[in-house]
């Protein structure tokens, strides 16, 4: 249910209405919105009765959410989500709410030279947040780890040299903290997509999250997970479109871009699409970028190596750091076409 505050309601008519929630076994959620307050209500098995707030101070009327996802919908949350954060030139770097956020960086972080320098070769192109691995999730037991705390702090110091704030994957509930203090976005991998522990304690942490969708998860499920982490008191969310495991062995994933503007119309979370884990393939990232700011997308995430061939994680998908310059020309002209603001 989301009980909807008339504009110039008091703070303790938002108060008595979250205490009445309480009263009744449930769970508040005070959603300040662009004019008006808003109470979302979760924890109920079943139907709330309306009468149980409507006849509140400051109480416009109560509505039944139709969607699982009662946190995550546009149904509770009308107006698009955007996450910002302090960036380069102490200028925020923004995600969501008309905003065309770019991601890029190394899939590992693998050397502190490898790493500020990539960090400054991508912001001088426009990138607005760095991407890095310190704890690296891979199939084989065999395959480079990461380099873990050494790698946080790497990212620290990159992020220092480049005013970039960073995103780093998150593979355990006990790394959370750890990986907190030094990163500025959290990041949950599609393996990790229905780890609903990690979910919860991301929540915790106090920083925005990136969550990916799971290689198999259908849309629902994806907003679903979203919810875990919104029910945690953590508004700041980003989905992340990465690719679907389906029949096809050429594509290493199929991008599912059609999820973009349904999941839109759903949510207010913004969601940016990952064309290097997509594909796998380099050559393919440019035209998978473009597709996603022609959909709607609120961004890109892409992996940039200075020396691909010699990458310790992921390096055929990588761009090299003028491929991805060039990118970013192209997408700054369809941009304006589309009167998209790329920061």
């Amino acid at each position: 249910m989301l009980i909807l505050m008339h504009p110039n309601a008091t703070s303790e008519d938002v108060d008595r209405v979250a205490d009445r929630v309480k009263e009744l076994g449930y769970v508040p959620h005070k959603m300040p919105g662009a004019q008006r307050v808003a109470v979302a209500v979760t924890g109920n098995a079943g139907p709330v009765d309306p009468a149980a707030f409507t006849m509140l101070p400051g109480v416009v009327e109560a509505l039944r959410i139709s969607k699982p996802w009662k946190l995550a919908s546009r149904e509770t949350h009308p107006h698009d989500t955007q996450v910002s954060l302090p960036g380069p030139g102490g200028t925020p770097s923004r995600i969501g709410g008309g905003v065309f956020g770019i991601i890029a960086g190394p899939c590992a972080v693998e050397s502190r030279e490898q790493t500020v320098g990539c960090a400054k070769s991508v912001v001088a192109a426009g990138a607005r947040f760095l991407r890095g691995g310190a704890y690296k999730p891979r199939t084989s037991p065999y395959s480079f780890q990461g380099l873990k705390l050494e790698g946080l702090k790497i990212l620290a110091e990159a992020r220092a040299a480049t005013g970039l704030p960073v995103t780093t994957e998150v593979v355990d509930p006990a790394h959370v903290a750890e990986i907190a203090e030094y990163a500025d976005i959290l990041q949950i991998g599609t393996r990790n997509a229905q780890n609903f522990a990690l979910l919860e304690a991301v929540a915790k942490a106090g920083k925005p999250v990136l969550l990916k969708r799971g290689m198999s998860s259908t849309i629902e499920e994806f907003l679903m997970a979203a919810e875990y982490i919104i029910k945690g008191g953590n508004y700041q969310v980003i989905l992340c479109e990465r690719g679907i495991r389906t029949f096809e062995p050429m594509t290493r994933n199929t991008v599912d871009l059609g999820s973009i503007p349904l999941i839109k119309r759903l949510s207010h979370l913004p969601i940016v699409v990952d064309p290097s884990h997509s594909t796998g393939d380099a050559l393919s990232v440019p035209a998978v970028a473009r597709a996603a700011l022609a959909v709607g997308a609120d961004g890109i995430m892409v992996d940039v190596h200075p020396d691909p061939a010699r990458a310790l994680c992921d390096g055929p998908q990588s761009l090299r750091p003028e491929q991805f310059a060039d990118l970013m020309g192209t997408l700054r002209k369809m941009a304006d076409v589309l009167g998209v603001t790329i920061d």
